[in-house]
């Protein structure tokens, strides 16, 4: 039985999300084997998140997923994302504490979310925190590379003060 949830859960997560239809036969395949499968749950949140844009549906599958197996590596960085796109910031701030001290998570991702939570909240010092630690946990040059480009983003967004400042003064004489 698992070999054959696997196979068609698999074939799901390969057609996703390029092949809606064929990814939707496959999942509703591994769930009609194990309606209980935090993957497979997982993906069909992701489809409603991620395609559909049906956040509360969304929310009760990796809400489903998250009571089915705790530790699932995949669901927290989905779920959390899907909660940010809804809004529900305390629920995302929240789920981002708990997924810091799941054990082997990407922590890198999950911080990267964390800066999101507060560049939502408009609070872009609070925001570069996480990006910064986030960078400990990441271990190749692309992860690197994406953290660099998200600290500039976020302080290109900071209000420049200074600038306006000397801008002023020179107004004035």
């Amino acid at each position: 039985m698992t070999l054959t949830k696997n196979k068609y859960y698999f074939e799901a997560l390969d057609n996703y999300p390029y092949s809606l239809p064929s990814c939707l036969e496959a999942l509703n395949y591994a769930l009609s084997y194990d309606p209980e499968d935090a993957d497979s749950l997982c993906l069909m949140g992701r489809i409603y998140s991620e395609m559909l844009f049906d956040y509360e549906k969304a929310k009760l599958y990796f809400e489903e997923a998250m009571q089915c197996n705790i530790s699932n590596l995949n669901t927290p960085q989905y779920h959390i994302k899907c909660l940010l796109d809804n809004e529900d910031l305390d629920d995302a701030e929240k789920l981002i504490d708990y997924s810091l001290k799941i054990k082997g998570i990407d922590k890198s991702r999950i911080l990267i979310h964390q800066s999101l939570l507060f560049e939502i909240r408009l609070e872009y010092k609070q925001a570069l925190k996480p990006l910064k630690l986030a960078r400990a946990f990441a271990y190749d040059q692309c992860m690197l590379d994406f953290l660099k480009s998200r600290e500039k983003f976020i302080k290109s967004k900071m209000p420049q003060k200074k600038k306006k400042k000397i801008i002023e003064k020179k107004k004035k004489h």
